[in-house]
């Protein structure tokens, strides 16, 4: 019914824990190795007898390609090596693909991203049917429809820990470095893809070079020709916390105007919340901190919940509005700054 789909090289310290959790709810796993020297192939073999050499091109989407021609299966699950599962609900996966108004219909799974310094969340897509669906894109590949044409996803309930952004990890693969290269050779010939440019504005982002980073993100921006893309919303985001980083401040007021988009967002609103503060525009951060707190799924852990009390917390407290400052620590509950806040407000 459903057939796992992996792409690996050199992943001998991942892949183990990765196919064991993976194979308690899927039969059919394909492995394609791209070319490893140690004991990947080998690791593999304890799960699968599914497992193809593919001769590396500098094309992650064709990788992918050949790996969904190996499948038994037509609906198709994507996980990476450093990819560890932590909830798989098989009957609402059942559900979602025996359900025939699905067919065209792209699954998005949920990835918690582990950061030095922080959580991520977000939802990519990564379950669909090969015979509506396959990936393009040199690096930072992309589910496209066969078509060509836009098409819709639902959430599934399948979560799974990246461990691959670790700095750990990115220097031991140097991710950064490939990526970069690759990109900038893609750019030679298609100069004016948008798409190409935000994934080499998050690379320089990942480096800490938020100048490169914000001159890729506007040029992204600049080249954009549709809102409704699966990756706009992060392009926004991410220029704006380049140009904070920058300490561009007055120019990250310009994330504003994309507002008529993804006001209901609490990542952006967080954002916002950032940008005003940063601006001594109080009242306007205030706002816009608590339009992220609610029920929204953010894609950083605790952006709908204390970290915007926290934000107004400090807020008030700048301000000299002690009770009022409090009253938002307060709800932060265990989060330790705000802890700590509370300590020094009260001694």
């Amino acid at each position: 019914m459903l057939s796992l789909c992996m792409i690996v090289k050199n992943e001998e310290e991942n892949l183990k824990e990765c196919l064991e959790k993976l194979e308690l709810y899927i039969d059919d796993i394909v492995i394609i190795d791209t070319g490893s020297t140690d004991k990947t192939k080998e690791i593999a073999a304890e799960f699968t007898d599914e497992i193809y050499d593919f001769k590396w091109c500098n094309d992650f989407a064709a990788a992918r390609n050949f790996s969904l021609s190996k499948a038994s299966n037509d609906w198709i699950l994507v996980i990476d090596a450093d990819e560890i599962l932590t909830e798989f609900c098989l009957q609402r996966i059942i559900k979602f693909i025996e359900n025939k108004n699905n067919q065209r219909t792209v699954g998005r799974i949920k990835i918690v991203n582990l950061f030095e310094e922080k959580i991520g969340i977000e939802r990519v897509s990564r379950i669909f049917n090969r015979n509506y669906y396959h990936y393009e894109g040199i690096v930072h590949e992309q589910v496209t429809s066969l078509n060509s044409k836009n098409y819709k996803t639902a959430d599934v309930d399948i979560i799974v820990e990246h461990m691959g952004y670790t700095q750990e990890m990115v220097h031991r693969k140097d991710k950064i470095k490939r990526n970069i290269t690759l990109l900038n050779k893609i750019l030679m010939d298609n100069p004016d893809d948008s798409y190409i440019y935000y994934q080499l504005g998050k690379a320089y982002y990942m480096e800490k070079d938020y100048t490169e980073a914000c001159n890729n993100f506007i040029k992204a921006l600049n080249l954009l020709s549709n809102y409704a893309y699966e990756y706009v919303e992060d392009l926004v985001e991410s220029y704006g916390y380049a140009l904070t980083n920058c300490g561009r401040f007055n120019d990250a007021l310009v994330i504003q105007q994309y507002g008529i988009y993804y006001d209901t967002s609490p990542d952006y609103n967080f954002l916002m919340g950032l940008i005003y503060m940063n601006n001594a525009k109080f009242a306007l951060a205030v706002e816009s901190f608590i339009k992220c707190i609610g029920n929204n799924e953010g894609k950083i852990y605790g952006i709908n919940s204390y970290l915007p009390n926290y934000n107004i917390g400090i807020i008030f407290e700048c301000l000299g509005y002690r009770e009022e400052c409090l009253e938002y620590y307060r709800k932060c509950d265990d989060y330790q700054p705000a802890v700590k806040r509370i300590k020094t407000l009260l001694n």
